[in-house]
């Protein structure tokens, strides 16, 4: 079984490492407020059981779990939430209106993924994706505002990375939830204080132009931190804003001038090595890429299909 990790980060919310595939990679965030309970991101069903144990460790009964809040529908955000729910009797789902049936009904996307990774590894990573009852789900369009035992949440409609994201406002912390939409920046690449960002493009919803307008609204939000669920609590949000919003563009310049899949290949991932070495020049290319090793192909899949479907176009 895998050991419990999490960190306190004030104003009630604690980051939990899912443990999935690899410590580091992948975090969700308990919110408390008047000893009850919100999860955001909620990892796969393999992440539940350490869920349960901080709510244990905390005191705070499963009855006390008011809501299940994946950010978008990718099984590393939201794959454990039909489980959790189960273990949750009171728990409302809060998901975005394009990704409620696929939460109401999971199969096309278990049916997909097994596709992709193989029905043995799909089923190691992730085990069977478990249906939430619709009358238990509240879908949360742009603008939605939830009043957690007081704590206003706004959810903000975010595409880019997926067209089923939405990310979370909390002034209470004055933090932002944000999933993927304000990119991934892994621990193990942070140099002091200066983390290493960049945008998880995945298949299929890659859009540029949308995901740089996701950014400016998450910074016109007034927020000071963001949470993200690769990985953990960053600042200083309108240097990483800038420098998110410019790899953006890169990526979709990279793919527009690539005249082949591999081609793109190469140019992401020695941009991204580049880009790495010039935030922390401690790091090796090997480290780098064994750090990146689970994000390039997405990344690239993600590019690649987002052109073909433009020049279609």
């Amino acid at each position: 079984m895998s050991t419990l990790i999490f960190k306190d980060l004030g104003n009630g919310i604690s980051c939990i490492d899912a443990q999935y595939v690899r410590t580091g990679l992948a975090s969700c965030y308990l919110i408390e407020q008047n000893g009850h309970a919100a999860f955001i991101d909620m990892g796969t069903n393999n992440t539940v059981p350490l869920l349960l144990e901080i709510l244990e460790q905390k005191n705070i009964p499963l009855s006390n779990v008011d809501y299940v809040i994946p950010t978008h529908v990718h099984l590393d955000h939201a794959g454990g939430a039909g489980q959790l729910m189960q273990h949750a009797p009171n728990a409302r789902l809060i998901i975005h209106p394009r990704g409620a049936r696929h939460m109401i009904d999971p199969s096309r996307l278990q049916a997909g993924a097994s596709a992709v990774y193989g029905e043995a590894e799909f089923k190691k990573h992730y085990g069977d994706l478990i249906p939430i009852d619709k009358e238990r789900v509240t879908e949360a369009p742009d603008g939605f505002g939830l009043y957690f035992q007081g704590r206003k949440l706004l959810f903000l409609d975010t595409p880019g990375h997926a067209k089923h994201h939405f990310c979370i406002i909390d002034k209470a912390s004055k933090g932002m939830f944000t999933g993927d939409t304000f990119g991934v920046a892994y621990p193990e690449l942070t140099a002091g204080n200066s983390p290493f960002i960049f945008p998880p493009s995945s298949p299929v919803d890659f859009d540029p132009d949308a995901w740089i307008n996701s950014i400016d609204r998450l910074i016109a939000s007034g927020s000071n931190q963001a949470f993200l669920t690769h990985y953990g609590a960053v600042s200083n949000l309108d240097v990483l804003a800038a420098d998110l919003k410019n790899k953006v563009a890169t990526f979709a310049d990279f793919a527009r001038s690539a005249d082949s899949t591999e081609k793109l290949g190469a140019l992401v991932t020695d941009y991204l090595v580049q880009e790495a070495l010039l935030n922390n020049p401690a790091l090796s290319r090997e480290k780098i890429l064994d750090v990146l090793s689970l994000d390039l192909d997405l990344v690239i899949q993600g590019l690649a299909v987002w052109i073909e479907r433009t020049r279609k176009k």
